[in-house]
């Protein structure tokens, strides 16, 4: 078993529901509880807040709208996310409106995905939809009822590599057990996907 495997499954492991919070009808994890639990597993860790080489700050642009960088260094494996700087409605703010205060929210957000793609918090939502985050929290959305009181289920397209693509590997590897069938079949209750992304879910299934 490999060092990245080893110390992911052990973080995507840890029961961190006694630090749900509510933020009106979502549930969420804060970044700064996320963090104090990384670092009291891994106390080495590390976030690494990347400048931009033109203008000497926290955050890049492409000339229209803002984005930040920022990576979190576990064991000596770094994840980095890349964050749109985004107003309350969550769209992206435009260059001339940026303020410290939207790019410090956006370092926050930013440090709870980049947490999260270690393994840490990926666990409260194994089965649900996907991941969203909200302010400076690690945020999953509620199942929606209709009026029967019956759940509404969405399916979402799934591709290797994409926000989704994580979240299906830590599922599988805490499922294995379940068999190569089982898991296919739960898969396809939330996910689209192509006959390529399958066979790539099966070598991650039968991978010991």
């Amino acid at each position: 078993m490999s060092v990245e495997k080893s110390y992911f499954e052990k973080l995507v492991a840890i029961n961190v529901k006694s630090k749900i919070e509510k933020k009106g009808n979502l549930d969420y994890l804060s970044w700064a509880n996320a963090w104090a639990y990384l670092k009291l597993q891994h106390s080495d860790a590390q976030r690494n807040v990347y400048e931009s080489p033109e203008t000497g700050l926290n955050w890049y642009t492409d000339g229209v709208t803002g984005y930040v960088k920022v990576g979190v260094v576990v064991n000596n494996i770094e994840h980095i996310d890349y964050l749109p700087i985004k107003d309350f409605r969550q769209k992206s703010i435009t260059v001339d409106k940026i303020t410290s205060m939207d790019v410090n929210t956006a370092i926050q957000r930013a440090t709870a995905k980049a947490i999260a793609m270690h393994g840490l918090g990926l666990s409260l939502y194994a089965g649900e939809d996907l991941i969203e985050t909200t302010g400076q929290d690690i945020v999953a959305p509620k199942p929606v009822k209709n009026p029967t009181g019956t759940k509404t289920i969405t399916t979402y397209e799934l591709n290797i590599g994409d926000a989704n693509w994580s979240k299906v590997l830590t599922y599988i590897a805490k499922n294995k057990a379940d068999g190569l069938e089982k898991i296919v079949n739960t898969l396809k209750t939330k996910y689209k996907f192509t006959t390529k992304v399958k066979t790539e879910l099966e070598k991650s299934i039968k991978d010991d």
